[in-house]
């Protein structure tokens, strides 16, 4: 299968990275566009194309290119799961050049265990040292308090 991925954010399909995040994605479900903005803004982004062009992929990572990173919002079009562009999205993450020798790199999963175990993922070696503040509903939130507006 040709596929191309690359970090040009000039030729990010932003709309359907945003209906997928915002509409099918069990992590960003109602993500306000503003905040998916500044996300990709801040952030490298990978896209993963077919041969015709059409955006089939899509990652990201936030990091300080130095020391550490973390992997989001993974995910590959229903149509195109199951032929392998999750594992060369990873693969093409995994060699980029601004995101060697990293001291730490994190993500959340709920059920991708076995892709990024390929690429040395595991479970936290401490997970006494790790905290997490978490405001699982904050896009619901803001959703419904921008619904409020007169």
């Amino acid at each position: 299968m040709t596929l191309h991925i690359d970090t040009d954010p000039a030729r990010l399909d932003r709309e359907r990275i945003y209906r997928y995040l915002s509409e099918q994605s069990y992590w960003a479900r109602q993500l306000p566009r503003d905040i998916f903005e500044r996300s990709l803004a801040h952030s490298l982004c990978f896209g993963a194309y077919a041969a015709d062009g059409e955006q089939i992929g899509f990652a990201r990572v936030i990091t300080d290119y130095a020391t550490f990173g973390y992997l989001a919002d993974v995910f590959v079009v229903e149509a195109w799961r199951g032929q392998g562009v999750s594992k060369q999205l990873m693969a093409a993450i995994d060699a980029h050049p601004s995101l060697q020798n990293l001291r730490r790199m994190l993500l959340a999963t709920v059920d991708a265990h076995g892709l990024y175990a390929q690429f040395g993922f595991g479970a936290l070696s401490r997970p006494e040292r790790l905290m997490e503040r978490l405001d699982a509903e904050v896009y619901q939130r803001l959703a419904a308090d921008a619904g409020n507006v007169a």
